[in-house]
């Protein structure tokens, strides 16, 4: 049997272009909407392994806060430590001054003079006492003068006193103690001059 095609050529042509049309279309939808996706997930990888690295990023550095704060705090506890080392190397250096200045005291004081009190102010020692005369307090100035240990009397206040029913010279002065250094050198000099 012969088939006879009533429908216009142009036509079936026309209709053929629509459904490779409607063919492609889909395809491309379809690869768009694969591509839209994968373009998707590789964006959404790269987020999570960006917030991985910051999250490591974040612990990381909590741990060296953690180290930095331990750090400070040692350097606190060394600084408590070096300050109380001064204080202690400074008694040190210091215990032997109060030896010293009542050996001098005791050796340069004059027959005829009494000391009330003795009072040390940093480096300043006040002397306050007694004294039959002036010419004792003259003595007393000048054998603290010449002592190693000792220098700078000054003479602050001198006035005629009555104690037990005698008159006596109540005199007040100040002296300076010399440096440990120069001290040190002075007392390894004389021993040196000694020998």
């Amino acid at each position: 049997m012969m088939r006879i095609n009533l429908l216009p050529h142009r036509e079936l042509k026309r209709k053929a272009q629509q459904q490779q049309f409607a063919i492609f279309a889909g395809i491309i939808c379809a690869a768009g909407l694969l591509t839209i996706w994968v373009v998707h997930y590789v964006i959404n990888e790269k987020i999570e392994f960006q917030q991985e690295r910051n999250q490591y990023l974040s612990n990381q550095i909590a741990v060296l806060d953690k180290q930095i704060a331990e750090i400070r705090e040692i350097k606190n506890q060394t600084q408590e430590l070096l300050a109380r080392k001064g204080v202690v190397e400074s008694l040190q250096g210091n215990r032997s001054e109060v030896v010293h200045l009542l050996d001098q005291l005791v050796r340069l004081l004059p027959d005829g003079v009494y000391l009330k009190s003795i009072k040390q102010a940093n480096r300043t020692i006040n002397l306050t006492g007694f004294a039959q005369s002036n010419a004792w307090v003259s003595t007393l100035m000048r054998n603290l003068e010449s002592s190693p240990w000792l220098e700078s009397p000054v003479l602050i206040e001198i006035k005629a006193v009555t104690v037990n029913n005698t008159r006596q010279n109540e005199f007040n002065l100040n002296i300076q103690l010399k440096p440990a250094v120069d001290n040190d050198s002075e007392m390894a000099v004389a021993g040196s001059n000694i020998s």
